[in-house]
C-alpha cells in the first residue's frame, strides 16, 4: 500500500528552514521503525505506587518481563523476577513470609536477593537448591517504587527523574494510573505534541499552543511552546476554575514539554507541573501514571502557617484534578488504539506529520534503542534530577 501523498515527519522537519534536519546525510534511520523499538533498560522506571506495594505479592512487566515486587518486615521493597524456579509458577501467586516471598505451589521460600531459603519438605539429607531468581535494583522515592531493568551495575551512577513536587507542601498533586493499549512512542509523542487540544475540549487546560523552539541534549528533547492558559492560581477561589468554566480567563503563559527519556514532564507558566511516568510492557501495551500538581508558591499567606496544618491541606485536596486526568486519558487513549491497531494491519504506511517536535523524540527513541545494550555515562546523571523553583 502507497502512503497517502504529503509531508512525512522527515519532509516536514527538512521543509523548515529554521531547524536543520537532524536526519541530513544519514541513511540508517529509515530502516528503523519507531514502533518496534525495544526500550533502553538501563534507565529508572517506574513499577508501581508506593501505597499499591503492600505485604503482599505485587506483579508487574517492563519490556516483557514479569517482575514480582514486596515489601519485607521492615518495609523495604524487593524486586526479582516473576517465578519460582522449582516448577515455573508466578511468585506473584504466592505470600510474603517474614522477609521472604513465599512459593504457593510447594512453599519454597526466597530472599530479597534471590536465594533459595527454604524447603518446607527438604529431608535432612538433602541441600537447600543452590538456584537463584534474579533480582532488580529497587528504590522508593517520591511516592513511587522505581524500578531498574538493565544492567544492575550501572544502577548506581543513574538516578530515577524523581518528583519533588510529591511532598513539597506548596503543591497540591493528583495521580491517574493507566494502561494504554500501544507502544510506548505513540504515549510519547502524543504528550510531546501540544497541538492536539481539539480533541480535549473542556479537559484542555491550554489552547492556541505555538510551537516556539526545540531542544535536544543527552536523553532529552525539550520543547517549548506559547500556550494561552485558562487557570490562573492567584486567588484563594482559584482552585475553583477546575469545577466552574465561568471563572476561566485566558491569558498568555509559556509551555514547556520535556521528554526525558524514559519519562515526560511539562510546565505550564508557574502554576502547574505534570508528570507522565512510563512502565512499557511489551511493543503494545505501556503501563504509565499521569500526574498533576497546582502550585501554592503565590499564596505568600499560606506559607507562614504551621507545616501540619499545611501538610492537611495538601493531603485533604490530593487528587482534586484526577477527574480532569482521567478524561484526558480516556480520549487520548482510543485516539492510540485507532493508532496502534492500524499500524498492524498497514505497517510500512507513513503518515503525515507537521510538528517537528516529533522528528526529535523519534530519534531519541531510536538512539536508545540502540544503547540498550551498551553502557552509559554516568555524566548524564546530573540531568536527571529536576529542581522545585
Amino acid at each position: 500500500m502507497q502512503p497517502t501523498p504529503g509531508l512525512t515527519t522527515d519532509e516536514a522537519l527538512a521543509s523548515n528552514t529554521s531547524t536543520p534536519n537532524p536526519y541530513a546525510g544519514k541513511t540508517g534511520h529509515l530502516n528503523f521503525n519507531v514502533r518496534r523499538a525495544e526500550i533502553n533498560p538501563n534507565h529508572w522506571y517506574v513499577a508501581a505506587l508506593s501505597s499499591e506495594v503492600t505485604r503482599q505479592p505485587f506483579s508487574c512487566i517492563i519490556w516483557k518481563q514479569p517482575i514480582v515486587l514486596y515489601r519485607d518486615s521492615q518495609g523495604i521493597v524487593h524486586g526479582l523476577d516473576d517465578y519460582c524456579p522449582h516448577r515455573m509458577v508466578k511468585l506473584s501467586h504466592g505470600s510474603v513470609v517474614g522477609d521472604n516471598i513465599e512459593c504457593a505451589y510447594h512453599g519454597w521460600q526466597f530472599t530479597g536477593t534471590g536465594h533459595c531459603a527454604s524447603v518446607p519438605y527438604l529431608a535432612t539429607n538433602q541441600k537447600l537448591p543452590s538456584c537463584k531468581i534474579r533480582h532488580y535494583p529497587v528504590q522508593e522515592l517520591d511516592g513511587f517504587i522505581w524500578i531498574f531493568p538493565g544492567d544492575p551495575s550501572l544502577a548506581a551512577h543513574l538516578s530515577p527523574l524523581g518528583i519533588p513536587e510529591w511532598n513539597h507542601l506548596n503543591h497540591i498533586g493528583s495521580v491517574a494510573s493507566f494502561s494504554c493499549p500501544g507502544h510506548f512512542s505513540y504515549l510519547i509523542e502524543n504528550l510531546m505534541d501540544m497541538h492536539h487540544g481539539h480533541l480535549h475540549q473542556r479537559y484542555q487546560a491550554w489552547a492556541s499552543a505555538a510551537l516556539n523552539s526545540i531542544e535536544e541534549f543527552g536523553d532529552r528533547v525539550i520543547a517549548h511552546y506559547q500556550a494561552q492558559s485558562y487557570y490562573q492560581i492567584n486567588q484563594a477561589w482559584s482552585v475553583l476554575q477546575l469545577f466552574i468554566p465561568f471563572l476561566r480567563r485566558l491569558h498568555p503563559e509559556p509551555l514547556d514539554v520535556s521528554y526525558i527519556y524514559p519519562h515526560w514532564s511539562a510546565r505550564l507558566g508557574n502554576d502547574f507541573k505534570i508528570y507522565c511516568l512510563f512502565c512499557p510492557e511489551d511493543e503494545t501495551h505501556t503501563r504509565a501514571y499521569l500526574l498533576h500538581f497546582t502550585s501554592l508558591n503565590s499564596y505568600t499567606d499560606l506559607h507562614r502557617l504551621p507545616k501540619w496544618f499545611r501538610r492537611f491541606i495538601k493531603n485533604r485536596l490530593f487528587g482534586t484534578a484526577r477527574w480532569l486526568l482521567k478524561g484526558l486519558i480516556s480520549q487520548d487513549i482510543q485516539m492510540i488504539q485507532d493508532e496502534q491497531a492500524f499500524f498492524l494491519r498497514h505497517p510500512n504506511q507513513r503518515g503525515y506529520e507537521l510538528n517537528r517536535t516529533l522528528v526529535f523524540v523519534q530519534r531519541l527513541i531510536s538512539r536508545q534503542a540502540s544503547l540498550s545494550q551498551s553502557p552509559l555515562d554516568p555524566a548524564l546523571d546530573s540531568m536527571n534530577s529536576p529542581q522545585i523553583e
